[in-house]
């Protein structure tokens, strides 16, 4: 088994920490959202809000991680982050936080966010050898869910009662952490290439690669559905769950405790995505684990029992966590290096983009229509795309060479 290196090592630990800081905030964020209104439009704002950059900035950020030191940029970003935090937890202490305010400092993060996550992917397979891709992707993965879910989502609610300034300046310190940690890491993260050429020549040549290549285009598209249906979803879900006059009547402690719940399957998920693709292929496997993960999406609205909500939280993350290892560490194998910062980001405006889109569009359905009905319409799209993505990856011609890259992991085991 391949060793992961020293520099893994302290990107792992700063993949941990900053992904602690993301969990604190965007938990929090609608929580403290709730706090100031019950609209189901406002708070998916906060929602929005979150995902907003990436729509706007993603492929610029691709050309500049394809130019610079990946690891450099990160360090920029975190610093940026702690900036507009330490700004927005001084205003909450004096008391002047409302949810424009902090729908302002979710939006400026974020934009931060949008920078250090693309060189994250981007950089990753310049840190460890191929042979242990998946490996180490399982642990960034890992990282990213205790971070996000196993310890951010408590901690957020509970920072929300006790003291809700900190949901904006524990975030900020952890940011900074992270950067440090950064300086621990040894070599060139500065991707070989020619001379650059103008921005816009580089995007395009992104988004043809992207297009012409079969299986990356319809994985771009289907991850763009799943997330859209995915954001209008969870959005409104909060209010589903937490409060007096919600389905279920939970507290904000206990919305935490399911994002817990979910952290807990989707570690379990990270550490056996490498089996999964060992026995089925890498494709074969997500677009099962994404099947799965699509269907559970009715389970709280046909049966909103708090212990059932627990129950599918669990499996949501060893669907959803696993399906995700296997997904980047194909796509960092197809895309080559001097590329990966550029179409992987044009993979994530199409896969994330729609987000904003998406959680808006919940809370409009939610307010027209009821919150069921959002639950349903959203389980029914990611149902029908799925069923899409397996007729690509099932099909003869995506065992072939597409676009003149051979596309691995799809119809076999390593």
């Amino acid at each position: 088994m391949a060793r992961l290196g020293r520099s893994f090592g302290f990107l792992l630990s700063s993949t941990a920490l900053s992904n602690l800081a993301d969990g604190v905030l965007k938990v929090g964020a609608p929580l403290m959202a709730v706090s100031f209104t019950r609209s189901p439009a406002l708070v998916a704002l906060a929602g929005a809000a979150a995902t907003l950059p990436w729509l706007l900035l993603a492929l610029p950020a691709g050309a500049l991680v394809d130019r610079l030191d990946r690891r450099r940029i990160m360090m920029v970003a975190n610093a940026a982050r702690v900036a507009v935090l330490a700004v927005a937890t001084a205003l909450a202490a004096l008391g002047l936080m409302n949810l424009w305010v902090l729908l302002a400092a979710v939006v400026l993060a974020c934009v931060s966010e949008v920078f250090a996550d693309t060189s994250a992917q981007a950089v990753l397979p310049m840190a460890v050898p191929d042979a242990g891709l998946t490996r180490a992707n399982g642990r960034v993965v890992g990282a990213q869910i205790l971070g996000n879910d196993f310890a951010g989502a408590p901690l957020a609610g509970l920072l929300v009662t006790a003291l809700p300034a900190a949901v904006l300046g524990a975030p900020g310190i952890l940011y900074g952490a992270a950067g440090l940690l950064l300086l621990g890491m040894r070599g060139r993260f500065r991707p070989s290439r020619a001379a650059p050429r103008p921005v816009a020549r580089e995007i395009a040549e992104s988004l043809r690669y992207l297009w012409s290549n079969r299986f990356l285009r319809s994985l771009a598209l289907v991850a763009g559905v799943l997330n859209t249906a995915g954001a209008a979803y969870f959005g409104v879900l909060v209010l589903w769950v937490v409060g007096d006059g919600s389905a279920m009547g939970l507290a904000p402690s206990g919305y935490g405790l399911m994002l817990t719940v979910f952290a807990a399957g989707a570690l379990a998920g990270a550490a056996g995505a490498g089996r999964a693709g060992r026995l089925a292929g890498d494709a074969p496997a997500f677009v099962v684990l994404w099947a799965f993960n699509a269907l559970l999406h009715l389970v709280p609205v046909l049966m909103p029992v708090p212990w059932l909500l627990y129950a599918t939280a669990f499996v949501w993350g060893v669907t959803g966590a696993a399906a995700n290892v296997l997904v980047i560490s194909t796509r960092q194998r197809i895309i080559p290096g001097e590329l990966l910062g550029r179409v992987n980001a044009a993979y994530r405006l199409i896969g994330m983009g729609g987000m904003p889109l998406g959680a808006a569009l919940g809370g409009l359905a939610g307010e027209a229509a009821g919150l069921p009905a959002v639950f349903l319409g959203s389980a029914a799209v990611q149902v029908l795309a799925v069923c899409w993505m397996g007729r690509v990856v099932f099909s003869p011609i995506s065992r072939r060479v597409t676009s003149g890259v051979t596309i691995p992991d799809i119809s076999g085991s390593r």
